[in-house]
């Protein structure tokens, strides 16, 4: 017994430095600059912690004056970020729609209190009463994202596990059903309650009314205007930028990009650049983009933020800021005005570590009303996922060794899964707070429990069981759990 536990400390200290050179990598900004090198410094200065990012890419507008620059990397291959690296922008694209909504107001083709049914009339169901504003301005009662089936909610489920696309398959039919299918809240209606379906019906419906999809809506009314050539909207996988950064999760695991048709009005599929969305803000802080109007708070959330149709005013001590933020499953966007100082900037980052910090201190907010970045989940899950993955197939694996009774399918239904944790530690835990050096010990703690057992091995049945095909069956399924969650959670 004595000898079976110093080789498996032996092979546990070696396997602890093999996973030394395995344990998960957590990205960090790297020392890569482009553009504008004073405001790459500056941004720089603004970033209260690198760990978590790997690239940024930053506008920043004074004086009507537009610079631009890249820090760090775009991709996993240390290619760097461009002015012209396309970002996924997500609800960044709010704005935008709120401002389609502005411009089509002002060319006299809707009224922003016109009804939601009269702009698309083939929508049948309650939601036809909302108004446009209301849709705009996260006011028209209705559910964050449209009610699904519960195997459409297990898609989406996978796909945040597996790091997928949640939104794919969802197009228009999707959005205009929803419409069909949900009631406004009565409670809800009238108060600013942050919606994707709302958004989203909008910008179908001034499509609709204007006989063109979204898209085209947009790049004929605004992008085209602007300038904003390198802004599209990948509703399929084909249209993804050339060049584009890669996103992926602060603790470094890769993420699928995100495309569809349904939500794109919302923030799903849109792409865009430092570059054109330093065009966007120069021109919307000069009153000269379409549907700059946009922008005027005209409704009142709490005491000290405020929306307007897409675009949300908030103080933050002396400065009032007018922003938008944007959240993909790999991604992070912050653009923010002030028209007091004439400043306006933009932060884009290929994590899904938060960038709104980096914008407001780059718009001179000060460091104490400046916040910091919000994380995607409370910070206790991804914690617990590294740490509880990384040591329970171990410790699990060393109890069913130690059992007395014993068989060799147990054995390697256990072993399989002990490896399988680790695997699962290694891309769902949250690294960027737990120190990555726990991981080589667990691993060290897998094959210590694996060695135990197979010190054991020659000595054991194969099945030790009354009906042996039960204990079969019972493993195998074992083992198809495991092999799934490993597929779920690789590339």
């Amino acid at each position: 017994m004595r000898r079976t536990v110093v080789i498996a400390l032996v092979v546990a200290l070696a396997a602890s430095l093999v996973g030394a050179a395995l344990m998960p990598r957590v990205p960090r900004l790297g020392a890569q600059v482009t553009g504008d090198d004073d405001l790459a410094r500056l941004a720089r200065m603004a970033v209260p912690d690198p760990k978590g990012h790997r690239g940024l890419a930053v506008a920043l507008v004074e004086n009507g004056r537009i610079r631009t620059a890249g820090l760090g990397d775009r991709d996993a291959d240390g290619q760097p970020v461009e002015a012209g690296t396309a970002f996924e922008i997500g609800s960044v694209t709010k704005v935008l729609t709120g401002m389609l909504l502005a411009d089509q107001a002002a060319a006299g083709v809707v009224h922003p209190d016109d009804r939601l049914g009269a702009t698309w009339p083939t929508l049948t169901g309650p939601a036809r009463d909302v108004t446009l504003a209301e849709l705009a301005s996260h006011r028209a009662g209705l559910p964050r994202l449209a009610p699904g089936s519960v195997l459409g909610w297990a898609r989406i489920l996978w796909s945040n596990v597996s790091g997928g696309n949640p939104y794919a398959g969802q197009d228009i039919d999707t959005i205009r059903n929803a419409a069909d299918r949900v009631s406004p809240d009565a409670d809800e209606r009238g108060e600013v309650h942050y919606s994707n379906l709302g958004p989203s019906l909008l910008g179908h419906a001034l499509a609709a009314r204007a006989g063109v999809a979204y898209p085209d809506l947009l790049r004929a009314r605004l992008l085209q205007p602007l300038g904003m050539n390198a802004t599209v909207i990948a509703t399929h996988a084909d249209d993804l930028p050339a060049g584009r950064a890669h996103g992926g999760r602060a603790a470094g695991r890769p993420l699928d990009p995100w495309s569809g048709v349904g939500y794109a009005p919302a923030g799903v599929g849109p792409w865009s650049t430092a570059e054109d969305l330093g065009r966007l803000a120069a021109a919307t802080l000069a009153g000269a983009a379409p549907g700059a109007d946009a922008t005027t708070a005209r409704f009142r959330e709490d005491e000290n933020n405020r929306v307007g149709y897409g675009w949300f005013t908030t103080r933050h001590g002396d400065h009032e800021v007018i922003w938008h933020n944007g959240a993909t499953s790999g991604f992070r966007s912050y653009l923010g005005l002030e028209r007091a100082t004439g400043r306006a900037v933009v932060v884009l980052g290929n994590t899904d570590k938060g960038v709104e910090p980096i914008g407001r201190r780059l718009l001179g907010v000060p460091e104490e009303e400046a916040g910091d970045a919000a994380p995607v989940a409370p910070v206790w899950i991804g914690a617990g996922l590294a740490v509880a993955f990384t040591f329970l197939g171990g410790l699990s694996l060393l109890r069913t060794a130690r059992r007395r009774e014993l068989d060799r399918v147990t054995v390697v239904a256990a072993v399989v899964w002990a490896f399988a944790y680790l695997g699962l530690a290694h891309r769902m835990g949250d690294w960027s707070v737990v120190p990555a050096w726990l991981w080589p010990l667990g691993a060290g703690l897998s094959v210590a429990a694996a060695t135990v057992a197979v010190t054991r091995w020659s000595a054991l049945p194969v099945v030790d069981a009354r009906v042996p095909w039960r204990r079969l069956l019972s493993v195998a399924s074992s083992l198809l759990a495991a092999v799934l969650a490993l597929a779920a959670v690789s590339d």
